[in-house]
């Protein structure tokens, strides 16, 4: 297993810089009052293919050999990281296939078929996304771009937090949801290197809470498939995320559904910007834990804006 390193992050970030947005900060005096700490809102929901797995896609696709790239990239995901890997893919012009849950939102497979990829459609658990996948790559003999336990997306993924210690000083902690851990790990790589003063957390749905459980029982606990309103963070832990998670995350903390969803909509009306219920678990779980973030400086990653808007989850 191969973990990457502060040098991973900076050769990924010089390689992606032409195919993705440095994106912007946002706070909301309102939520700052809410919550009792001042929350800087990274947002990648405003990245290009509207997540930041725009980040680890693009740095696997464009660090692939030409030899490799010619057979093409494959991947299963509900749906961000297939639309990031089909975006990097139809930047380079090479072929991509993705296999989805059939439960994924419409507007997730719309997206990735838009950038030009094939979608394979399995059943909403792990064990069929996998052996779907299987045979995909078995005709194809794409490259494998995993969602998230893949040193190269990871290095790409950490950009994002090295960007935000760029824009915000002072930070006392970083917050990120967790599904399979990408975005975390990329979190933890980087401040643990380049500011380890800062505090890292993670933030998962009570009903698909594995990371939680796996935090606080020193190994990773699966869950095939999980039911939650943030269809994003349904994945189990792999071993180099949980690497990071184990070594640097100080605290997984968890939110029910509708505090997911109270969050999501606080976050649309205050700070006027469309993201999905996997990024307002963050702002759920900080709210919900006041005394935990008091007074402190806390960086906020609002990871995908890919939501479907004809099925809001307050409708």
């Amino acid at each position: 297993m191969y973990i990457p390193t502060l040098f991973d992050v900076d050769e990924a970030h010089a390689r992606i810089k032409p195919h993705i947005h440095r994106t912007p900060v946002l706070t909301s005096r309102f939520i700052n009052s809410l919550a009792g700490a001042e929350l800087f809102f990274k947002c990648e929901n405003l990245q290009k293919a509207g997540a930041f797995k725009a980040r680890g896609a693009s740095n696997a696709v464009f660090g692939l050999s030409d030899e490799q790239a010619a057979k093409g990239v494959a991947t299963h995901s509900s749906g961000n990281h297939g639309t990031c890997l089909a975006y990097a893919a139809g930047r380079r012009g090479i072929p991509c296939t993705v296999v989805m849950p059939r439960t994924a939102p419409q507007a997730k497979k719309d997206a990735v078929r838009g950038y030009g990829a094939k979608v394979v459609e399995c059943e909403p658990s792990t064990s069929s996304r996998e052996a779907v996948f299987a045979e995909v790559v078995a005709a194809t003999g794409a490259e494998f771009v995993h969602p998230y336990n893949d040193a190269r997306v990871i290095a790409g993924q950490a950009t994002c937090s090295k960007e935000l210690i760029e824009q915000v000083t002072g930070l006392d902690a970083v917050i990120a949801p967790i599904g399979g851990g990408g975005m975390v790990s990329g979190t933890c790589l980087t401040l643990s290197n380049l500011a380890p003063h800062i505090k890292i957390y993670a933030a998962e749905p009570e009903q698909a809470d594995d990371a939680y459980r796996s935090f606080k029982a020193g190994h990773i606990i699966a869950d095939d498939a999980p039911v939650t309103v943030a269809d994003g963070l349904k994945v189990p832990l792999k071993d180099l995320t949980w690497h990071f998670v184990r070594n640097h995350v100080t605290d997984i903390l968890t939110a029910s559904e509708a505090e997911i969803v109270d969050a999501m909509k606080l976050i649309w009306k205050r700070i006027k910007i469309v993201m999905e219920p996997s990024s307002a678990v963050p702002l759920a779980t900080i709210l919900k834990n006041k005394d935990l973030f008091a007074g402190k400086r806390i960086g906020v990653i609002i990871t995908g804006g890919n939501v479907d808007l004809d099925k809001l989850p307050w409708q």
